[in-house]
C-alpha cells in the first residue's frame, strides 16, 4: 500500500504556523507588530506563539504569513543566514524602499508585497 505524499490541511496549518513563529523570532518582530502585519489581535498572536492557535488557509492572515515567510527566505539567502544582518536590514532606512524601514513598511499589505518583491528581485540578480 502506497502512502499519499500530499500534506494534510492540518499539517499545512501546523507547518506555516511554526514557520511564521520562527520567522518573527529570527527577524526580531515583536508580537504587537506581528499582529498588525497579520491583521490579528495581539491575544491571537500570543496564542499562535504558544501553539494553541494555528493559521487557517481560509483566512486572510494565511496569505500575509506566506508573504512574511517568503520575505524571510529571500532575506536569509541574501544575508547568508545571519539573523543579526537580517535584523539590521529590516530596521534600516532603505533608499530603494522610499527611504523607509522595511519593518515599518511590512505593516501594510502594499508595503509587505513591495518589500517581498524587492527582496526577490535582489536575490535573483547574478
Amino acid at each position: 500500500m502506497q502512502q499519499s505524499r500530499e500534506i494534510q490541511p492540518e499539517s499545512q496549518q501546523a507547518v506555516l504556523s511554526k514557520a511564521l513563529r520562527n520567522t518573527a523570532l529570527y527577524l526580531g518582530i515583536p508580537n504587537n507588530r506581528l499582529a498588525r502585519i497579520l491583521g490579528l489581535s495581539a491575544a491571537t498572536v500570543s496564542r499562535l506563539n504558544t501553539g494553541s492557535f494555528q493559521l487557517s488557509r481560509e483566512r486572510k492572515e494565511w496569505e500575509f504569513a506566506v508573504l512574511l515567510v517568503r520575505l524571510f527566505r529571500s532575506l536569509d539567502s541574501i544575508t547568508g543566514g545571519s539573523a543579526e544582518t537580517a535584523r539590521v536590514w529590516m530596521n534600516s532606512e532603505n533608499k530603494a524602499l522610499f527611504g523607509r524601514k522595511p519593518v515599518e513598511l511590512i505593516e501594510t499589505t502594499e508595503g509587505l508585497v513591495h518589500v517581498v518583491t524587492y527582496l526577490d528581485a535582489s536575490r535573483g540578480v547574478v
